[in-house]
């Protein structure tokens, strides 16, 4: 019987042996009985006889045993790889959750950007707009005076100038929001896929 420390080559010749030694007692076995049945005493085929069932018992169960020990080094295989396969599972069980938890502080990062950017774009918008009443305040009071055109037109410089800023930063808003909501759309979709 092998080892369970034996190696699979040691193994193999283990049983090649037992293979070998089963076949060689059941053709001594037939050369027994063809033996004494050339011979054409009763009394050798008897004995062959009985000789070739012994043999054929002894082989049987030395066959017997080299099936038990392979299916007992098959399972043992199983088993191990049972092992590695669910501590394979365990670790891409957990690095999935990782990615998934790292994924869903991305998410709630970049959402959050978003939130506070529309925040600002609606402060910008209203601003904008104080900014076109008081732009329009402004040119009338300039029509209503002409005597105080020099001290208006000033003024409404001053007043066009940060219409044109707060342009200008409501349109840099308006793209950095665009960009995050595709970044946004393009990393649910990849973690969708994961999931997938």
């Amino acid at each position: 019987m092998a080892s369970p420390t034996a190696s699979p080559a040691s193994r193999r010749r283990q049983r090649s042996t037992r293979v070998t030694v089963a076949v060689a007692l059941i053709m001594v076995s037939a050369v027994l009985v063809l033996g004494a049945l050339i011979a054409g005493s009763m009394i050798l085929v008897a004995l062959a006889a009985v000789a070739a069932t012994v043999l054929g018992a002894a082989a049987t169960k030395i066959t017997h045993s080299e099936l038990i020990q392979s299916r007992r080094d098959a399972a043992r295989d199983r088993a191990r790889q049972a092992q590695d396969y669910r501590k394979l599972d365990e670790q891409r069980s957990a690095e999935h959750k990782e990615f998934a938890r790292s994924m869903a502080g991305r998410i709630a990062s970049r959402q959050q950007l978003i939130h506070e950017l529309e925040g600002e774009l609606s402060n910008a918008q209203r601003k904008l707009a104080e900014t076109n009443l008081k732009l329009g305040a402004e040119a009338r009071r300039a029509e209503q005076a002409e005597q105080r055109l020099a001290s208006e037109s000033a003024l409404l410089e001053d007043a066009e100038m940060r219409a044109a800023e707060a342009i200008v930063v409501v349109a840099e808003l308006e793209q950095e929001i665009t960009d995050l909501k595709a970044e946004l759309a393009a990393w649910e979709q990849v973690t969708l896929r994961k999931h997938a």
